[in-house]
């Protein structure tokens, strides 16, 4: 799957360069500050750590809310048609305690749950009012290569040896796939471009059997605000 995506991401980035020298006037190099959401819980994949965590530990879903940052490379394929190519970066830890068990002294049992999100997006975008437009609507679509990176770090409870608490650190990583939808508005001028985004992007990964589920859910919501060079 991921020897596909990258197939699919140069074949992109070829379409991109081949028609970059008669728009070079019209390409842009956005700089996005954003906000991401990862899914709900009642939209996350079956068999999600997040999910069977909130069974014992005391923390929410949107706690994993954070800062966005990310760039992004657009170049026209058309009138109405652009392509983009970029990468974006999120990093989030949840302090969390077991919510029924304390330990010998009387102390919460704590640990941190960290996510680290570095998706790569390659991307077709579809501006009805055209390039040249001052005002700037769009719509689009493409593939997403999702790196990622999942770590509890604390202290845990052995519920198969009489409770016994203990310290360890365990971690996850590795790279997946998934579609992309995005839509916003951007306002341009020969020189500069300034606008609001919304991205969706859904993937989900597999963890090993030290975790207490097999599944890790990486999909989510951006809002950005865009800010681009163009020349």
């Amino acid at each position: 799957m991921l020897n596909k995506a990258v197939s699919i991401g140069v074949l992109v980035c070829a379409a991109m360069l081949a028609s970059a020298q008669p728009a070079r006037a019209q390409q842009t190099l956005n700089f996005t500050l954003g906000y991401f959401a990862p899914l709900g819980a009642d939209a996350r994949v079956s068999g999600d750590v997040l999910i069977e965590n909130r069974d014992f530990l005391l923390f929410d879903i949107p706690d994993f809310n954070g800062a966005s940052v990310g760039g992004e490379w657009l170049v026209p394929l058309g009138r109405h048609v652009e392509g983009g190519i970029g990468i974006s970066y999120s990093r989030r830890t949840v302090p969390t305690i077991y919510e029924r068990f304390v330990d010998d002294a009387g102390a919460e049992i704590e640990q941190s749950l960290r996510l680290r999100l570095v998706p790569a997006a390659f991307t077709i975008r579809l501006l009805p009012l055209g390039q040249r437009s001052p005002v700037q609507p769009y719509f689009g679509a493409g593939l997403g290569i999702v790196n990622w990176r999942y770590v509890e770090d604390g202290d845990f409870i052995d519920f198969g040896a009489g409770n016994e608490v203990f310290t360890d650190t365990f971690v996850s990583n590795g790279s997946e796939t998934g579609p992309i939808a995005l839509g916003g508005i951007r306002f341009a001028s020969r020189t500069a471009s300034a606008g609001f985004e919304v991205r969706y992007q859904k993937a989900n990964a597999n963890l090993g059997n030290e975790f207490t589920a097999p599944k890790i859910d990486l999909g989510g919501w951006t809002y950005n605000v865009t800010l681009g060079v163009r020349f």
